[in-house]
Parts: structure tokens; C-alpha cells; sequence
């Protein structure tokens, strides 16, 4: 899948792994977010993601012209999940439409995990 915007000057294209990076980087910006996660899907093992790698927690699909995005992320200890996934859809959303250009239809929060935070 890569976003494309017409324009009158062209089009514009823009591949997943960017819109992938962009939102699991703002994801990681969120209050009560520890990473994201990625899951194996062999053993189903959640391992926590390090910065370079924000992208395998996040998956993109363009349905109807809109983008449709699902987050696996690792939320801190004690701290509201439904608060934390509000302000990551929130957050996201607006950075998404903000950064491409594109309307974001629909956005899923996977909770894989808590970790406890020092």
C-alpha cells in the first residue's frame, strides 16, 4: 500500500514504510506508551521494539481513499489504557493528516503488553 495524493501540479506518492515510521514515531511520543511491539506470530511472543524498528508495530491499509492504521503498542504501568489509546488516536490522527495530506479513517490500538517503568 502507498498513499497518494493527487494534486493539480501531480501526484504524490508516498510508501507505507514512511507513513509506518511517522505514525509509530508519533505513537512513541504519547503519554503511557513504553514502544511499540512486535509480535511473533510463531511462538506469540510480545517483544518491546527499539526506535529504529518502530515501523513493525504498525500496520497500514488505504481503504476508500482513507488511511486505516493499527498500533501494537506496550503501555506503562498504572496509567489509564483507555486514557493512553484515546491521546494515541488523537495524536496520530493528527499528525498522520497533518504530515500527508490524507484523510485517517480508522485507527485500532492493539495493547500487547505492560511494562513497568523506573
Amino acid at each position: 500500500m502507498k498513499g497518494q495524493l493527487d494534486t493539480k501540479l501531480g501526484t504524490i506518492v508516498i510508501d507505507e514504510d514512511v507513513l509506518g515510521k511517522y505514525a509509530g514515531s508519533a505513537a512513541v511520543e504519547c503519554f503511557g506508551v513504553v514502544g511499540m511491539a512486535s509480535i511473533n506470530m510463531k511462538d506469540g511472543i510480545v517483544k518491546l521494539l527499539k526506535k529504529d524498528n518502530l515501523r513493525h508495530g504498525v500496520t497500514i491499509t488505504e481503504v476508500d481513499g482513507k488511511l486505516h492504521v493499527e498500533l501494537h503498542i506496550i503501555v506503562a504501568f498504572g496509567v489509564s489504557i483507555l486514557a493512553v489509546a484515546e491521546n494515541l488516536v488523537d495524536t496520530v490522527r493528527y499528525n498522520l493528516e497533518e504530515f500527508t495530506g490524507m484523510e485517517v479513517g480508522k485507527i485500532v490500538v492493539c495493547v500487547e503488553g505492560v511494562r513497568v517503568v523506573d
